[in-house]
């Protein structure tokens, strides 16, 4: 495998810089940080400059807090000024190598696939398995970020990174923090990374059809004998090698035909529950979007039909590629239903 050099320079140009600047700051223009930037902002990007070129350049303290929504988690937030710049500068010239590193079935956080290309590439996998049995073995990694071994880590970087200024910098921004910082743009690209090569493994040593997002990561087979031989290999790979742990709910299983077949069931995977014929959204998620929708159909006045389309976009997706035509039907009020479909 080639490894790649020369790229510290580029990173820290001024001109760089300047760019991951502009990108940081998009939808943040109007926060506090972006403010106190802005009153010196040239000289910021200069002494930045500065700093990255002489190696004095250390990551800021961060900002710790808990949300609990989805789940329980604790963010790690940094300063926009340097941090952020830093973290955009890093990534406008590593993206488009990792990206490329990246198997086609890893989907997190990765332009043009996300939640919506890993749900199409589930669909194709049941497609695939027509007329044949269909066995699903799903895994969940315990506390994936925050487990991340840093020496691991620094090892699966260098596989394709070898310019040593450039290390210096990404061991520096590893270090900052135990595991992988929840919130940190770089650490969405380190935790797919992290998992790149386990991945190539699965698809072209296992032969398995899989979908990884994050943490969580389907395979499918016509045998449930084969995935639990395979099993034994994945664990291996992903708690001896990667030193991480495999929560104990993972399931092999038949996915059911519908919601009414007793000889399987649902894939419950990125917000849908996947059946061989159906696609339903996720409960949870189905009730909040039913929730909303009731207390807009109650407003008075009532909205216009752009503000109503707005209020329910996060999940109108969701609705739009699942079989949900049904549901739609049910709680969005008639005067709506043509104009934001």
């Amino acid at each position: 495998m080639k490894r790649i050099g020369n790229l510290y320079n580029k990173v820290i140009s001024v001109e760089n810089l300047r760019e991951a600047d502009e990108k940081a700051r998009k939808g943040k223009t109007n926060t506090y940080g972006v403010k106190v930037h802005d009153k010196n902002r040239e000289a910021n990007i200069l002494a930045l400059h500065e700093a990255l070129l002489t190696k004095t350049f250390k990551t800021s303290p961060y900002d710790v807090f808990t949300i609990f929504e989805p789940k329980e988690r604790l963010i790690f937030r940094l300063p926009y000024y340097p941090d952020r710049i830093v973290h955009h500068a890093v990534m406008n010239v590593l993206e488009p190598i990792w990206v490329r590193t990246f198997t086609h079935n890893t989907f997190s956080c990765v332009k043009g696939r996300g939640i919506e290309g890993c749900a199409r590439h589930i669909d194709k996998i049941i497609e695939k398995y027509k007329g044949k049995p269909l066995y699903c073995l799903k895994i969940d990694i315990t506390k994936y970020y925050p487990s991340i071994n840093h020496e691991v880590l620094k090892k699966i970087v260098r596989r394709k990174i070898k310019d040593k200024d450039l290390l210096w910098l990404l061991d520096e921004i590893i270090d900052s923090a135990e595991g992988l910082p929840i919130g940190n743009y770089l650490s969405q690209y380190l935790a797919n990374l992290f998992l790149c090569y386990f991945m190539h493994r699965v698809n072209e040593v296992l032969k398995l059809d899989a979908a990884e997002y994050a943490d969580d990561i389907t395979f499918f087979s016509s045998s449930k004998e084969q995935l639990r031989e395979a099993f034994k290999e994945i664990r291996k790979m992903i708690e001896d090698e990667l030193k991480l742990k495999i929560k104990g709910n993972y399931q092999i299983f038949p996915i059911a035909a519908n919601r009414y077949d007793k000889h399987g069931r649902a894939l419950d995977y990125v917000g849908y529950k996947f059946y061989r014929n159906q696609k339903l959204i996720r409960k949870s998620i189905k009730k909040n979007f039913c929730h909303t929708v009731s207390r807009l159909n109650r407003r008075t006045p009532l909205l216009d039909a752009k503000a109503y389309k707005q209020a329910v976009a996060p999940w109108l997706g969701w609705a739009k590629h699942s079989d949900s035509k049904h549901l739609l039907k049910t709680i969005i009020k008639p005067c709506y239903y043509d104009s934001i479909l």
